[in-house]
């Protein structure tokens, strides 16, 4: 038996926490809900039809066919979005809380270009903290900076180029937009996550980021970066990160997630001919990942840390850390996130044992949130075919009830 199960078994008697525990997990999902769901990703598991779904999707929504949106609001979107306006999110967040779990907020839009969509995300966000710092259940926002600027012209600034007269104000309204998001949550006392996005631009972010963590993170942490663990580069950027923000006297936040890019990042780094930024072997991504979970924990009196991962070893090690170190379950310093819709036996056991366990929220309309919703479909489509995880845990909920699928 591998060591980190027994570890499991152990920590089971002590912190009350079953990973396995579909009882609470789905606590909240009618016995109908519970058999969309497992509809749901019983498709998702057809790679086939996640590849052609994705595809026409994303071309049905270019055309402006209604009859898609309608289809993707009732189906896919119902799972993976809390809602199209913030009034819609707000059902979802009442939800959430009824299972003490909290909910972080995320407005769906990327890859903006032009300046009226780039001020609309900006300005949607600044609405999104407003409407949050009137909930004791939503403690945070997230944001994406190619929500905020062009995409090439993040790309282009790492890359070194120039800045022309053009591009230089376009640089400045990306700061300016940003600096608006992190001051007003500042003064409401709320906090942002800095999405971390592809590697040509993340440098850009970084730097964007720690501007912020310099202007705001004096007293408390209102902003967080983000490391992608999959990256063999980012274990030491967290360590210098760390020492950089005790050098200059701020406070760290910092958001752990393996990634959301590999076939990308891999794919780019072949065509373009450079070395993959990408760990060779998911046991070494692993290894990363909880070492900087394992550092941030240590050091929580100075860093805020979110254990954004959908793995149950993770999750266990983040909570075996703090019962042994005596830290309180609630400290406001150590959080457990993990995308709504998905790993709910995860979130709501950590809620029912105690812990800050939180569902990443994204919210916007249909056509903006494609992108994102194909990404989880992906997650969840299967190679060989084998039920996914999630399609397990929600079957065997419905076994457990005596329902048929």
């Amino acid at each position: 038996m591998p060591n980190f199960i027994k570890d499991m078994l152990n920590l089971t008697k002590d912190l009350q926490l079953d990973f396995s525990n579909t009882e609470i997990a789905f606590a909240d999902r009618t016995d109908k809900e519970l058999n969309k769901t497992a509809w749901l990703f019983g498709m998702m598991n057809k790679q086939w039809l996640v590849g052609i779904g994705s595809k026409i999707g994303l071309a049905a929504i270019k055309l402006h066919l209604p009859f898609v949106t309608g289809a993707i609001k009732n189906t896919i979107f119902e799972q993976f979005c809390g809602g199209t306006t913030l009034l819609e999110v707000q059902k979802t967040i009442d939800r959430l809380k009824r299972s003490n779990i909290k909910s972080i907020l995320d407005y769906g839009a990327e890859a903006k270009e032009e300046e009226a969509e780039l001020n609309h995300s900006m300005n949607e966000n600044l609405r999104s903290i407003e409407f949050s710092a009137t909930q004791d259940a939503v403690p945070i926002i997230s944001v994406k900076v190619s929500g905020l600027g062009r995409f090439e012209l993040l790309e282009s600034i790492q890359a070194g180029v120039a800045f022309t007269d053009e591009t230089k104000a376009e640089y400045k309204s990306i700061l300016r937009r940003l600096d608006a998001i992190c001051h007003a949550a500042s003064s409401k006392g709320m906090a942002v996550f800095v999405d971390a996005e592809e590697s040509w631009i993340q440098e850009t972010i970084d730097h964007l980021a720690e501007m912020m963590m310099k202007r705001y993170n004096s007293e408390r942490v209102v902003v967080y970066t983000t490391c992608q663990m999959y990256r063999h580069d980012r274990l030491q950027y967290l360590y210098d990160l760390a020492e950089r923000a005790l050098n200059e006297g701020y406070l760290l936040g910092v958001k752990l997630v393996r990634g959301a890019y590999m076939e990308k990042e891999r794919e780019r780094a072949e065509e373009m001919g450079y070395a993959s930024p990408i760990h060779p072997t998911k046991e070494a991504s692993d290894d990363a990942y909880n070492t900087a979970l394992r550092f941030c924990i240590e050091h929580y009196d100075r860093i805020a840390s979110c254990n954004a991962s959908h793995n149950a070893e993770s999750a266990y090690l983040q909570a075996q850390l703090i019962v042994e170190r005596g830290i309180p379950r609630n400290h406001p310093n150590l959080y457990f996130c993990q995308l709504y819709g998905m790993s709910d036996n995860l979130t709501f056991n950590l809620a029912a044992a105690g812990f800050n366990a939180a569902k990443y929220v994204v919210y916007g309309s249909v056509r903006e949130v494609v992108p994102y919703l194909i990404r989880r479909a992906q997650e969840n489509s299967s190679v060989t075919g084998d039920m996914s995880r999630e399609y397990r845990l929600v079957a065997d909920e419905i076994k457990r009830r005596g329902l048929k699928m």
